[in-house]
């Protein structure tokens, strides 16, 4: 740092060009307050002339013994010692190092010191030593070392001219007073007195210097003067009125003139004050706050090499002795200078770039000095206004970038972090500890301890500001300080909190490895902190995502499952780091408010759930209102109504497992009984369609066959043969024998539809069965391991013991519905598309004139089709159920055919062929749609009626006598006793009393009409 160039690569002026370029340092804030009417220059210059005056008796400034040593034209100068100082007092160049700088960890710098070229003109040769001469003897000039004095006016920026004046004025004031103090000497005052315009280039060079003088008078006397000044104080109106003067041309400062001797008066008046009224030692012209610190802040610049800025001169421990001599005019003191100095380096470092490190740490240990005169209570004010706003820029300067270390610091400059956080804290318990000391405030013993809290405190606040200002360029660009992905614009929320999650993860693993391990010092749990802030910062962007989510899907299911995969590492993050706790992190946990992510998926399950449920109820009821019962289509003669209903269903329940989701038995079992709830109001809806009842006819009312002739038994033969049946009123015609060879179906499009509906119930039964199977397998969560050694037959017969139990009231309530359908379909197939043969032409008009032969080969017309509509697993309960309508109007024919149908024993035989070719056609009809045995069960009850029919009337009075009896609870008593009524049940049974009955009352022969007539007075036929 001693190297100096020679005296051919010396400028007078460029120092003050390397000092003019800034007034101000970007990015921090000047804290010494604002002198408006004095530039930085202004200030620089004065601070030189006020400089050399304090120093004027030192060597190199015009003393008795400037210098001792010269180098000859032989020699080299000579190493000293590592005082740094020779014999005479001079500055010795050739320093190793510096105390000030070994102290403060500054580099040091090694090469030739600075050296001057002497010429004859040279103000300063003729102090060179008697002999040395101007020129060496190669006719080249001769260097030598340069005085502090020439190190400081090179530094400063100071011209060789101002320098000569400036000797000048000293020597003319201190003409016969050599030991007069500098303190006791207004320099402005001096210098306007002394020098006069010829003594410039020109006018305006005087003028402008002559501004500059009475500006520091200005600003020292009347603007911040170190005494208060009272405002209507004659020598400060008169001072005013002065410089007021020199702003239109310079003032006369001749001997002689009234206006110097105006200024002379009232510049002494005031500068020769004191507080209290005593005569003072030494005059204020300087010492008021902030001309003071600013005048010597100018000085202490002058530490800096200008060739390199970030370098401090090895000359500096005597330039700062030098600088101490103007404490006394400048009213300063050591704690002041080290604050003044602390700023100088820390200025100087954010000046040049904040290249240097060594600036901030030399600032550090300054700090340190200065920590230790905080604590001092007899602190005076002027140290609060100098240390409170440096310290504080300081602080804030720190705080600029601790607030956002993220980005201000990397890996390779935690070095940096840890000076700058050093910093940031060691001013602010200077700060408080000052003001606690000025105010008087009495610290007890938990006064460091509350100074503690508040450091932990304030490095919370990085940690947590940082760490929120990470996270937000995160979200924002993807693009933070750690290792992330690049989140484009336009992605997908899901994607980028996937994304987020991850970069959130590697920034609390960056965090926690290189820069907790330098916030530790500071504070006790600086990870946990920073885990509850991201913990915090995550949680707050998924809260928004949820709020925004309309349903569950996969997206969200795996941004949900990523969050509580960085809940868990977070929070793994502070166990492991639990060591160095008292209460091994539970409170810091506490801290974290969960994310809660199983209860969000399981309450997100449910609205899904319940979404899916309302969609179904919406196509159900949009079914009740537009369904028509058309097939969907050949192949599938469904309603459309039930394929969309179980469509959505089967849909609802792959999307609920393919969501990555373990499915919870509580969610299954909601789903099913919401979609139970659903298939059993569908069911009710398809089997609203009545009951067998209405298409079964009214019994009519029972009379006896009464006997008449044979020429009427031949007519009505004759008109059943030629299509007419019943009396003469009836004139319902009937289908010729001839019309019945080639039949036609007589189903109707009403019992189509019931087809339709019958094989829509079948088509949700099969899909509610394959659901059914898939809530069981999935519901019951992962099988356990299979045992391959174990008999696959078993294992078969176990996975068939498995049987689907979600939906038991749904499959209920189908089958009840399929067999209600059925029923409904066979009784309208018989009772009302087949009326005609059956009910209305069976018999009518005797057996012999109507068999049941064309109804038969309708019947087997309408089977078919039946066949050809109804899907496989409808087809053996319909045609079953056609079946029992069949057998039951062929009965009702038999036992309930009213006035236009008569039986005599003898019509027995054809009755019995007629039902066994009625129990054919189901016994051959389909392949096996109906089991024989089933038929001949059902057959049983006509065959029962067809045996009474064959059985003489004697015969079944008595079995009707004794039937009647026995259920009436009489028994068989004497002949007066009447034989009861037996009621209806219309459970026609061969043992049955009323069915019995019903045979008499069909009997056309005259026994029968007799007891009926004798027993019931039974009316006659009409």
């Amino acid at each position: 740092m001693g190297h100096h160039p020679s005296g051919s690569s010396f400028s007078d002026v460029t120092g003050a060009d390397a000092l003019d370029q800034e007034s101000e340092v970007p990015g921090l804030d000047w804290p010494f307050g604002c002198i408006d009417a004095v530039g930085r220059d202004e200030l620089r210059e004065t601070a030189y002339e006020l400089f050399f005056t304090c120093c004027r008796s030192s060597p190199g400034f015009g003393g008795r013994s400037p210098l001792s040593f010269y180098p000859s034209p032989h020699h080299q100068p000579q190493q000293p010692e590592a005082g740094g100082k020779d014999v005479g007092g001079g500055t010795n160049m050739m320093v190793v190092t510096s105390k000030i700088k070994r102290a403060l960890g500054l580099r040091t710098r090694r090469g030739s010191p600075p050296m001057r070229a002497m010429s004859a003109q040279s103000p300063t040769a003729a102090q060179a030593a008697p002999g040395s001469g101007g020129a060496s003897p190669g006719g080249k000039l001769k260097q030598r070392p340069m005085t502090s004095a020439e190190i400081m006016r090179q530094q400063m920026g100071v011209t060789e001219q101002s320098d000569n004046r400036l000797r000048k004025t000293l020597m003319r004031t201190l003409v016969g007073q050599s030991g007069r103090r500098a303190e006791t000497i207004i320099l402005p005052l001096e210098l306007l007195r002394q020098l006069k315009p010829s003594e410039f280039n020109d006018a305006q060079e005087y003028q402008k210097w002559q501004r500059r003088q009475l500006k520091i008078l200005e600003a020292g006397l009347l603007l911040h003067p170190s005494i208060p000044l009272d405002r209507l104080n004659a020598s400060a109106l008169r001072l005013r009125e002065v410089i007021r003067s020199s702003e239109l041309k310079p003032i006369d400062t001749s001997k002689n003139s009234e206006v110097m001797r105006s200024l002379c008066n009232a510049v002494v008046s005031l500068a020769w004050r004191s507080p209290n009224g005593s005569p003072p030692e030494f005059c204020h012209w300087a010492d008021g706050f902030p001309l003071n610190l600013q005048l010597y802040l100018a000085l202490l610049r002058s530490i800096f090499d200008f060739r390199d800025e970030t370098a401090v001169l090895e000359e500096v421990d005597e330039m700062v002795e030098l600088m101490k001599k103007t404490w006394m005019t400048l009213g300063l003191n050591k704690v002041i200078h080290n604050s003044c100095f602390a700023w100088v380096l820390f200025e100087q470092y954010v000046r040049t770039g904040q290249i240097e490190e060594d600036l901030l740490g030399a600032t550090l240990i300054v700090l340190g000095d200065i920590a230790g005169e905080a604590k001092r209570p007899d602190r005076e004010l002027v140290y609060i206004k100098a240390l409170s706003p440096a310290l504080s820029s300081m602080l804030n300067w720190a705080e600029r970038k601790l607030l956002d270390y993220h980005s201000a610091f990397g890996k390779c400059s935690i070095g940096l972090m840890e000076k700058v956080l050093a910093m940031a804290l060691t001013t602010a318990k200077i700060t408080s500890e000052s003001l606690s000391s000025f105010s008087g405030a009495e610290k007890d013993d938990d006064g460091a301890g509350e100074v503690i809290n508040s450091l932990a405190f304030r490095v919370e606040r990085y940690i947590r500001t940082s760490l929120k200002s990470a996270f937000t360029k995160i979200l924002e660009s993807g693009n933070g300080k750690v290792d992330s992905m690049i989140v484009e614009v336009d992605e997908e929320p899901s994607e980028t909190l996937v994304h987020l999650a991850k970069d959130t993860e590697s920034l609390a693993a960056t965090e926690r490895e290189t820069y907790s391990t330098v916030l530790k010092r500071w504070h006790p749990r600086p990870v946990a902190v920073a885990v509850v802030t991201l913990h915090s910062c995550y949680g707050i962007v998924l809260k928004q995502y949820i709020a925004r989510i309309t349903g569950l899907n996969n997206e969200s299911v795996r941004v949900l499952q990523t969050a509580g995969k960085l809940e868990k590492t977070l929070v793994q993050m502070v166990v492991e780091d639990a060591a160095d706790y008292d209460d091994g992190g539970k409170a810091v946990v506490k801290e974290m408010i969960p994310y809660d992510v199983e209860s969000i998926v399981l309450t997100l399950m449910k609205s899904w759930i319940m979404e899916r449920l309302r969609v179904g109820t919406e196509c159900l009821n949009r079914a009740k209102e537009t369904e028509t019962w058309n097939p969907k289509s050949k192949a599938e003669p469904f309603a459309q109504s039930g394929v969309d209903l179980m469509k959505l269903a089967k849909v609802t329940v792959d999307e609920f497992f393919e969501i990555p989701v373990a499915a919870r038995e509580e969610l299954v079992q909601e789903l099913a009984d919401g979609l139970e709830a659903l298939f059993q109001d569908y069911t009710s809806f398809v089997a609203s369609c009545g009951t067998k009842q209405s298409y079964i006819p009214s019994l009519p009312p029972l009379t006896r066959c009464n006997q008449e002739s044979k020429l009427g038994n031949l007519w009505k033969t004759a008109r059943a043969l030629i299509g007419f049946a019943g009396g003469p009123k009836t004139g319902k015609k009937r289908t010729s024998p001839a019309a019945s060879h080639h039949p036609r179906p007589s189903t109707r499009r009403g019992t189509q539809r019931l087809y339709i509906r019958l094989n829509t119930l079948h088509y949700v039964l099969a899909v509610l069965h394959s659901i059914d199977k898939s809530l069981s397998f999935f519901g019951r969560g992962p099988s356990p391991p299979r045992n391959r050694s174990a008999d696959p037959a078993a294992a078969a017969a176990a996975r068939r013991r498995i049987a689907p139990t979600r939906f038991d009231l749904a499959r209920s309530s189908l089958q009840d519905a399929i067999l209600h359908v059925s029923e409904m379909a066979a009784y309208r197939l018989i009772f009302v598309d087949s009326n005609q043969f059956f009910y209305e032409g069976l018999y009518a008009g005797g057996v012999a004139a109507a068999r049941i032969r064309p109804a038969v080969r309708v019947l087997k017309q309408n089977l078919n089709l039946l066949v050809a509509v109804l899907t496989d697993r409808a087809q053996p309960l319909a045609v079953r159920e056609v079946m029992k309508a069949s057998f039951e109007v062929f009965l009702m024919v038999l036992l309930a055919g009213g006035s236009e149908r008569w039986f005599s024993r003898a019509d027995s035989g054809a009755v019995a062929e007629d039902l066994e070719s009625l129990r054919r056609v189901f016994c051959t009809s389909g392949e096996g749609l109906v089991a024989e045995e089933t038929v001949e069960r059902e057959a049983e009850v006509a065959e029962g009626i067809v045996v009474l029919l064959g059985m003489p009337t004697e015969k079944l009075v008595e079995e009707f006598t004794a039937a009647a009896c026995e259920a009436s609870s009489l028994g068989i008593g004497p002949a007066e006793n009447k034989v009861p009524m037996p009621p209806t049940t219309g459970r026609w049974n061969r043992a049955d009393p009323n069915t019995i009955l019903r045979v008499l009352c069909h009997r056309n022969d005259e026994a029968a009409n007799r007891f009926l007539k004798k027993t019931f007075q039974m009316a006659k036929r009409k």
